[in-house]
């Protein structure tokens, strides 16, 4: 009895720590478990499904350095092999289309335009915390999530007026993420499966992408997971995006 009351003691102390956390908090937890790894680099089967069910494959290569450098390229199949997106600090994106031979950069006007035919716009995929881009505020916490609404930060812009994310209790990882529209409509989720620690490191191995509007889904299949494997700056520039 004295051992399951000390349990109980336990699980009732870790409940009142967790109900104290503020969205500030909560929020700083989920880019502490989000952006872990010093950098990371993993091979992704993408999975285009349209409307009527027909399937698109694709496959491409992501590396990540800290929490504002980010390099994604397509590597199959030939059409779109080469294509290329570059996240780097102070608001700096880059496409590159080998068809053009050259890098473009992303105005914020157009970061909206979904990346290679994906249901990911470049704002999805700049290299970014939440912290740095949204202000939080706690809607509610059950078992299983604490559910924050998440609204662009003053002098930030965003293509969303919020997103509602829905981080596990249990770990802080972003289970799921609902994006609104300017007009405050539901237009797309994102949800995140087969959450696993691989080392040190919490990560979905499988992310899927809907866009309500299109009745479109990008589905992502992680492999060959690596982490801080010491990459370097050169990775994470023009000339190897051009590469």
């Amino acid at each position: 009895m004295r051992y399951l009351a000390l349990a109980l003691s336990l699980v009732f102390t870790t409940n009142i720590l967790f109900a104290q956390l503020t969205a500030v908090e909560i929020l700083k937890k989920v880019d502490d478990v989000s952006y872990a790894p010093k950098d990371q680099f993993y091979k992704s089967k993408v999975i285009l499904i349209d409307k009527n069910g027909k399937e698109m494959h694709r496959e491409a290569l992501m590396y990540q350095k800290g929490t504002n450098k980010r390099l994604v390229k397509f590597t199959e199949p030939a059409d779109i092999k080469g294509i290329g997106f570059l996240s780097l600090p102070e608001d700096v994106n880059y496409v590159y289309l080998p068809a053009f031979k050259k890098s473009r950069r992303i105005a914020s006007h157009i970061k909206n335009q979904n990346f290679a035919g994906t249901d990911f716009t470049y704002e999805d995929m700049e290299a970014l915390t939440y912290s740095e881009k949204w202000e939080p505020e706690l809607l509610r916490k059950d078992e299983f999530h604490y559910v924050l609404k998440l609204t662009p930060r003053k002098g930030r812009t965003s293509d969303y007026s919020k997103l509602i994310m829905y981080a596990r209790t249990d770990n802080f990882y972003p289970e799921k993420i609902e994006y609104y529209d300017k007009a405050g409509n539901l237009c797309k989720i994102l949800t995140r499966r087969r959450i696993e620690k691989v080392g040190n490191y919490w990560i979905a191995i499988e992310t899927e992408m809907k866009d309500l509007r299109k009745n479109h889904t990008t589905k992502l299949m992680l492999e060959d997971i690596k982490f801080d494997t010491n990459l370097s700056d050169d990775i994470f520039t023009l000339r190897n995006l051009e590469r």
